[in-house]
């Protein structure tokens, strides 16, 4: 294994990037090992969903990383990356170079803004304060039309990260029950596609739209999205007026990935082999939403399947440093819970079988628990 004089440096500071550092440690005790991020902080995306009806605050996710990193002596520079020199092996940022020996790329991508009047919709996986606009919103509105939806990266289809929004359009509804509202509001949902969600699986698909006709929302499907303004949502068939617009943009590679000197993938993505290493460069490996991977086309943009990338490319990097081919896989694997903030369906799917288990208060509560696992492990 690599001694102290081995500089591992990651990029990033979430799901894919906490889990590759925590697998480095593990397998390497001596390594030197740093963390490059804006800021010592950790954002729990997924319960973003609960942040709107109250069921989270915002700070209760956001997390500092200063117990973590000191816990798995991991050093910490507090700079954003603007770029990529001699290969990967020097990272340029806001605050000077640094140097490694191998590099590990785990900042994740970022939302394509660029439809017209996208300025006028609110995008939930921003983070927290987008979250707190959304809850701001909701409790102004006393009545009205809430359209939800969608995109993808039209030169990488698949990246595309859906899931989120069909829990905050049950979340709301759940929500808006509650409080005995829901008759003065209208639901909507759009999406390019014909079947939202497919690569969930067949049943997921049925599933999903079962549940929104049981719970009165209008569905407009297989119209592409041409543009939005502050009281509607413009179709190619259509225009939905809303007085509130909730829309998942598509994901297309980091900004700094076109300074980074790497041949990028059609959506601007790192492009990864089997081992999620970086085709084209040495000894840099990619895990998460920041890279293009090899597999079936449902492959998701999730936290699992960044925790499965990470370690498998943890793994890979040592290898490498030792000059001895790669042997590690991430699973080809989606697992995900689509709450409604009092219940949840639980959603697999794997290369030989693809299933959906009824929406039950166990799953809602299940994914509560895993949230508070996973946060104990960081404070």
């Amino acid at each position: 294994m690599p001694d102290g004089s081995s500089r591992i440096v990651i990029l990033g500071a979430g799901f894919a990037a906490l889990a590759a550092a925590r697998e480095l440690r593990r397998r390497a005790p001596k390594a030197f090992i740093s963390l490059v991020a804006p800021r010592p902080e950790f954002v729990y995306l997924p319960s973003l969903i609960w942040v709107p009806p109250g069921l989270r605050r915002g700070a209760d996710l956001n997390v500092p990383l200063a117990p973590f990193l000191q816990r798995h002596r991991i050093n910490f520079c507090a700079c954003s990356v603007t770029g990529l020199e001699d290969g990967g092996r020097r990272v340029l940022t806001d605050c000077g170079e640094i140097a490694n020996d191998a590099l590990l790329i785990a900042t994740g991508g970022r939302f394509l803004k660029g439809m017209p009047g996208i300025e006028h919709a609110l995008t939930l996986c921003e983070g927290v304060p987008a979250a707190e606009a959304i809850g701001a919103r909701l409790r102004a509105l006393d009545g009205g039309s809430i359209a939800f939806g969608f995109g993808g990266n039209p030169q990488e289809p698949s990246a595309m990260r859906g899931g989120p929004m069909f829990e905050l359009l049950f979340g709301i509804d759940t929500w808006l029950r509650r409080q005995g509202r829901r008759e003065r509001f209208q639901l909507r949902f759009f999406n390019a596609a014909a079947e939202p969600g497919k690569r969930l699986g067949e049943r997921a698909v049925r599933g999903l739209l079962a549940e929104m006709a049981r719970r009165g929302v209008s569905t407009h499907l297989g119209h592409p999205v041409t543009g939005f303004s502050a009281s509607a949502v413009t179709t190619a068939a259509e225009t939905l007026p809303a007085d509130l617009i909730l829309f998942m943009p598509g994901i297309a590679g980091p900004a700094w990935a076109a300074a980074s000197g790497l041949a990028l993938s059609p959506g601007g993505f790192f492009p990864a082999d089997e081992f999620c290493a970086v085709r084209g460069a040495e000894r840099v490996f990619v895990a998460g939403d920041a890279g293009s991977y090899p597999g079936p086309d449902w492959l998701p943009k999730q936290a699992h399947a960044a925790a499965l990338q990470a370690r498998a490319a943890a793994a890979n990097l040592l290898l490498a440093l030792e000059g001895r081919p790669p042997a590690a896989r991430p699973r080809a694997e989606l697992v995900c819970i689509v709450d409604s903030g009092d219940a949840g369906m639980l959603i697999y799917r794997d290369p030989k079988r693809a299933w959906l288990l009824p929406s039950s208060r166990a799953f809602h509560w299940a994914k509560r628990g895993f949230e508070r696992h996973y946060l104990r492990g960081l404070r």
